[in-house]
């Protein structure tokens, strides 16, 4: 538990002011460490990917003899070499449905890879794959999650006899008595789209496969941001021991939120192309090959249903949530569904939930991590109901949600989930009010009385940092789950040491892709240290044979300011208390209990002082004159591993995160009434993270998570034709926003409730915007609608998409 002096600290580490971000200079001088930049390994070799043309096909023949004869190929592989060496990935639910880095025996989407050429260079590569003949039987394709639960829906894994990967119904509380007594019942049915985080940098791989007298090992590079959960994945597919795996990631990584942790089929169908052609083996994606075959969110079908009393509250909530995971239960899939299991009943107080949770198999890219992961999806749903039960009561949609708001912390979910703390109503009061709601207000009625469209949209969510990995047991019913074979926990490392010099190196696993770690990590420990910042470094790039990590280490889920900043404050601390003594022996007579660290000195209470790296100094040059029982050792390697994140119990309740923040966002749209261009007008955010270790990077974290969001909510997404075949595969057709579009009235703030469970009370922030801002943007949508009588039930949401439902509301 933080105790006042602590928060304090974390506060003073706020206040200390960098003028810039440590990642910085080097970006903007081209001086990265991005893995093209890098050549680890001489004679590599370089490879392209052979993908499939077809949604749905049996493989009737693959003839890679040409592809082998050309000039310049070292080796060629494909299905039976695959087959030959791999195992299936081992998946997290009892679901038959193999996977594997290539089809062997067939395709069941486009861009599915078939083969890989390793050759001299890229040309040559790219000429040779196109020499290899595939010969397919086409079979039906199906490409929609409710589409491909239908009996007549083709399938894509025989052996599974369903296209229902996992089908788990959870219930809690007396939902029945609650929805039977309600004044009203109100249900929704919605459609969350896939869309992607479009990273700047594509996937990148370097491998080698080793052949060593004790058995073969894979030492392999990667733009890989984590989980490292994936490492026992990919060695589990390649048949040898974890510790026979050394992935390295650089220090600089182009992007990925999520995405990049998709690229662990591709280290290990690289490692397998380098044992055939006996060379280090280089792939880097292409945008095409990216925006086809890599990975994206997952969209969901779902259903919402709210009993409710008379005057507003809600008093059971009801979910049928239909995860559409592509053509494989890729790991870490099935979690969409259940990364947000905690916090299922967003900021309400909801004590009786039902929920049913499927994923199903399509013919399109498999899914898995994306900002926000679940979250977006989860509060598309949560959050168009709750103004769907505005309108039932005819409550105003912001004094609806007050009427719900969880009020006393910590707080206890129906599903498990303990909010750790928060004040609700003010952050919400706060968005209000910056907003200036009754000004929007009037813009509204203005509007409308001229015949135009205008729309003011809130949302309220919780925001979950910290992830506890037991939520993937989930997927398992409680029976089926092995005794002692429980998952849990939400562990980080660092390793943090003194040289002789007095300089402090701190040592994180926790791969970052722009977010500003070594910076934070630098602050916190300076801090902590009583040292200037100039006096400490932060390494960043991972190599898991000397990196301290765990299964759940990586950059996900905004773990870095709860976990991470945590075991940096674990490590300092052991630091300090070795350095004081060792101070001691310097002022004599001094006891080790009454000293503090400042500016760069070992300061007594008398003013007497010795500078930190003379006392360093003694641990390394004069070791003997430690007291005894001082540990002449100026390296500490620390963890924090909360006991809140605990694995989930019988009756399938969990805490599926550590900490909870809150965002309360407001939207208003401004639509042209001839071209129904929809124009953001303003946007009031307010967030809860805690603490605030750094308000510049912190304020760009909800930035970036903003327009991510505006990117689902307007403009991104996934399509297929009738047929299966993609038809948003390149930038032509799958649009981001730009500065352009993200030129709004932004107005941002914060309220600051520091969370029990970490020593310096941050929360995470990285994600918040990104689940909240969609849904905002929707209902303001709708509200702008409303007066023609148009539901918004789906997303993105573009002038097409306004023309389509307004010519469908004249027409019926």
């Amino acid at each position: 538990m933080s105790d006042v002096s602590e928060v304090s600290d974390a506060s003073e580490v706020a206040r200390t002011w960098v003028p810039s971000r440590d990642e910085d200079a080097a970006l903007v001088t081209g001086r990265g460490a991005f893995l093209d930049d890098l050549d680890p390994l001489p004679g590599t070799l370089v490879a392209t990917v052979v993908r499939s043309t077809r949604p749905h096909a049996r493989l009737r023949s693959v003839d890679l003899s040409r592809a082998r004869a050309h000039p310049g190929v070292a080796a060629v592989i494909g299905p039976d070499e695959v087959r030959a060496a791999l195992r299936p990935f081992p998946l997290s639910t009892g679901a038959v449905m193999p996977y594997l880095p290539t089809g062997v025996d067939k395709v069941r989407f486009v861009g599915e890879p078939i083969a890989v050429v390793v050759a001299s260079d890229r040309y040559v590569a790219e000429d040779a794959a196109e020499l290899v003949a595939v010969e397919y039987d086409d079979l039906g394709a199906v490409t929609a999650a409710r589409a491909a639960l239908e009996p007549d829906a083709p399938l894509l894994h025989e052996d599974a006899g369903s296209n229902v990967a996992t089908d788990r119904t959870f219930s809690f509380g007396p939902v029945e008595e609650r929805f039977r007594d309600a004044a009203h019942v109100v249900t929704g049915r919605y459609d969350f789209p896939r869309y992607s985080s479009v990273p700047m940098e594509c996937y990148s791989v370097i491998a080698q496969w080793n052949e060593g007298d004790t058995g073969p090992s894979v030492e392999a590079w990667a733009n890989f941001h984590g989980p490292f959960s994936m490492v026992p994945v990919m060695a589990g597919a390649l048949g040898i021991p974890t510790s026979r795996v050394r992935l390295h990631v650089p220090a600089d990584i182009g992007g990925s939120f999520g995405i990049k942790a998709g690229i662990y089929p591709y280290v290990v169908l690289m490692a397998l192309a380098s044992k055939h052609s006996g060379t280090p083996v280089r792939w880097a994606e292409d945008r095409v090959e990216h925006l086809m075959a890599s990975s994206t969110g997952a969209d969901r079908a779902m259903t919402f249903s709210a009993a409710v009393d008379a005057d507003g509250t809600v008093t059971a909530l009801r979910t049928d949530l239909i995860d559409n995971v592509g053509a494989y239960l890729r790991p870490p899939e099935p979690s969409t569904l259940y990364r947000c299991y905690g916090n299922i009943t967003g900021p309400y107080r909801i004590d009786a939930v039902e929920i049913r949770a499927r994923a199903v198999v399509t013919n399109t890219m498999p899914t898995g991590l994306n900002r926000g992961f679940g979250g977006q999806q989860l509060y598309f749903g949560l959050e168009r109901l709750m103004d769907a039960v505005a309108a039932a009561t005819g409550l105003d949609v912001v004094e609806v949600r007050r009427r719900n708001l969880v009020s006393a912390f910590p707080h206890e979910t129906a599903t498990g989930g303990v909010y750790d703390s928060g004040d609700y109503a003010a952050a919400l009061d706060l968005a209000v009010k910056n907003a200036d709601l009754a000004e929007l207000e009037r813009r509204r009625e203005a509007a409308r009385a001229e015949g135009a469209f205008y729309g003011i949209g809130t949302a309220l969510v919780v925001d979950p940092s910290g992830t506890n990995i037991g939520y993937v047991g989930l997927a398992t019913p409680a029976e089926d789950r092995k005794p002692g074979r429980d998952k849990s926990g939400s562990t980080e490392h660092v390793r943090m040491s003194v040289d002789l010099q007095g300089i402090v190196t701190v040592l994180l696993g926790s791969v970052p892709q722009g977010q500003g770690h070594a910076t934070v990590a630098r602050k916190v420990a300076a801090q902590r240290l009583g040292l200037p910042i100039a006096q400490v470094r932060a390494v960043v790039d991972m190599d898991t044979a000397t990196t301290p990590w765990t299964v759940t280490s990586g950059s996900y889920s905004s773990r870095f300011a709860p976990l991470v900043t945590s075991a940096v404050v674990a490590a300092a601390d052991t630091i300090a208390a070795t350095v004081k003594a060792a101070g001691a022996t310097l002022l004599e007579g001094a006891d080790p209990g009454e000293l503090t660290l400042l500016d760069g000195k070992v300061v007594h209470p008398d003013g007497r002082s010795v500078a930190f790296r003379h006392a360093a100094g003694v641990v390394h040059w004069d070791p003997a004159s430690l007291p005894d029982g001082v540990p002449a050792r100026l390296y500490a390697e620390a963890e924090f591993s909360p006991r809140e994140t605990r694995a989930a119990t019988a009756d399938d309740r969990i805490n599926s995160s550590l900490c909870y923040g809150f965002v309360a966002e407001i939207v208003a749209v401004r639509i042209d009434p001839d071209t129904l261009e929809i124009e953001v007008d303003r946007v009031s955010s307010v967030h809860d993270a805690g603490t605030v270790l750094d308000q510049t990077l912190l304020d760009g974290q909800v930035y970036g998570a903003l327009v991510h969001g505006l990117g689902g909510a307007a403009y991104e997404q996934f399509t297929h034709a009738d047929s299966g075949q993609p038809t948003a595969a390149t930038f032509l057709d799958y649009l981001c926003p730009t500065s352009a579009e993200a030129g709004f009235d932004l107005r941002t703030d914060h309220v600051v409730t520091p969370s029990p469970l970490t020593p310096l009370g941050a929360k995470g922030c990285g994600e918040g915007s990104s689940m909240s801002f969609p849904v905002a943007y929707a209902n303001a949508v709708a509200d702008a609608l409303a007066p023609r009588g148009i539901d918004i039930t789906r997303l993105p949401l573009h002038g097409e998409v306004l023309h389509q439902l307004l010519t469908e509301k004249e027409n019926s």
